[in-house]
């Protein structure tokens, strides 16, 4: 079946409808002022969309045809003037002649079906598309060209080779002095590949915080300086910002991009000892939004006294805290030796006068510590994949545990096919059940 769908946003200058399947050049010459039929690939072609009783818009046509077009497919692209109705118009005499409307994904999933590229690739599309850093661009990017599908084809050829040596001297189990994979190398490199599989699992956490943005939680007394702090990062009047106590009642969140990654704040209710119940509420979520936080910039501007530091290293234990000093301006220096159990280095800065702040900035994206990304390295961002490898993880233990205990041949072999299969799903080299297919591709764009 030939499907067709806009593939950008209407309302622009310019406006592209996409058409893909084995009868593109047929519907397309039906609706179009020249004859397409005999048209050759990659040429670019001018004319008018035109129905039986009107010319709708003139455009130019961009013809591909199979395999070497993005779905595999004869496809073609219209380039049309953006007004919504002249896209809604082509799409109508499009469907009227034969075309069928494109669900979400499907030019991709055609892509993947014609064998244009695996699984994970078509994946980095949606993330291609999804991505908002100059990190989860890098990351999409790399998976597209397929440095992740090399990888993972690199470990399951090795699985490959140690499942076939163990297969074959199944074959002859009549003679029991064969032995094809020599234990001690058998067990070397089994370890090898559970730590590669390992490392691209324990990946997943970086890159969820990449994608989603990374949690920093400001927190402090009130009135120190949180809402103005935010508002002055976000370069924008986000928080209310009052003299009184406790204006900050709920956790207010917003993104700023840092050096290319993404960070989120969180300015939460000020920590005080209090008898309003609403106010208390606001409390227990700054213990709540502390909890989730990957960095937590404590704000002070005074002495804080020994409960404070002990209640901020109990809640902070497993975090990344950058103490900051506000309102230098106008506050007496604090000491950093009151504050040794916590940090060696205080940050000094007045969020009210943006003195500092360029520094804070260099100090929140230095605690992220998350390494600086090449286009061959390789970050596990997508929650399936994260599956897949924790499951070909347990399976390979399972074969070092085997090997320890001298388990038979034919039980290895076994977790080893196991370990391949579940490697497989990542990339699509199973044969992959429909429903997962269409729960891949339904949060792709329609047109692609």
């Amino acid at each position: 079946m030939t499907i067709c769908a806009l593939a950008t946003a209407p309302g622009g200058a310019i406006g592209i409808i996409r058409v893909s399947g084995p009868q593109t050049l047929e519907i397309l010459s039906r609706v179009f002022t020249k004859d397409l039929s005999e048209a050759q690939p990659n040429t670019i072609h001018y004319g008018h969309i035109k129905s039986a009783t009107e010319l709708i818009d003139e455009v130019l046509v961009s013809i591909f045809r199979a395999p070497h077009s993005y779905t595999g497919e004869d496809s073609a692209e219209i380039s049309c003037h953006g007004s919504r109705y002249i896209l809604n118009k082509v799409l109508a005499l499009l469907i009227a002649n034969g075309c069928r409307q494109a669900g979400p994904g499907e030019f991709t999933q055609r892509a993947y079906l014609n064998g244009k590229m695996d699984l994970s690739q078509a994946e980095a599309v949606a993330d291609l598309i999804a991505s908002t850093n100059q990190a989860t661009h890098q990351i999409a990017m790399s998976q597209l060209r397929g440095h992740f599908s090399s990888k993972l084809a690199q470990l399951r050829e090795q699985l490959l080779k140690l499942t076939s040596l163990l297969e074959l001297e199944l074959d002859f189990s009549d003679h029991e002095d064969l032995e094809f994979a020599d234990r001690s190398e058998f067990m070397t490199l089994a370890k090898e590949i559970d730590n590669r599989v390992t490392h691209l699992a324990k990946s997943f956490e970086a890159g969820q915080a990449l994608k989603q943005g990374i949690p920093v939680a400001i927190v402090g007394k009130t009135n120190v300086g949180k809402s103005t702090l935010l508002n002055r990062l976000l370069k924008d009047d986000r928080a209310i910002v009052s003299d009184v106590h406790g204006t900050t009642r709920d956790t207010i969140e917003d993104t700023i991009d840092i050096k290319g990654i993404t960070f989120r704040f969180i300015d939460t209710a000020g920590i005080r000892q209090t008898q309003d119940e609403v106010e208390q509420i606001g409390i227990t979520r700054t213990y709540a939004a502390i909890e989730k936080a990957r960095i937590v910039l404590w704000l002070i501007d005074a002495q804080p006294t020994s409960e404070e530091i002990k209640e901020i290293q109990e809640h902070c234990n497993s975090k990344s805290l950058i103490i900051i000093q506000n309102k230098i301006d106008k506050t007496e220096e604090v000491q950093i030796s009151h504050l040794s159990p916590l940090t060696s280095h205080l940050l000094k800065i007045s969020a009210k006068k943006s003195i500092g702040i360029e520094e804070l900035e260099q100090a929140i994206y230095e605690a992220a510590d998350i390494p600086t990304l090449t286009e061959n390295d390789i970050i596990v961002t997508n929650a399936r994949h994260y599956d897949a490898l924790v499951r070909a993880h347990d399976s390979i233990q399972r074969v070092i545990d085997g090997l320890q205990i001298q388990l038979s041949g034919d039980l290895l072999s076994e977790d080893l096919r196991q370990a391949l299969d579940t490697l497989a799903e990542i990339t699509g080299g199973q044969i992959t059940p429909n429903e997962v297919l269409g729960n891949i591709f339904k949060n792709f764009c329609v047109g692609k």
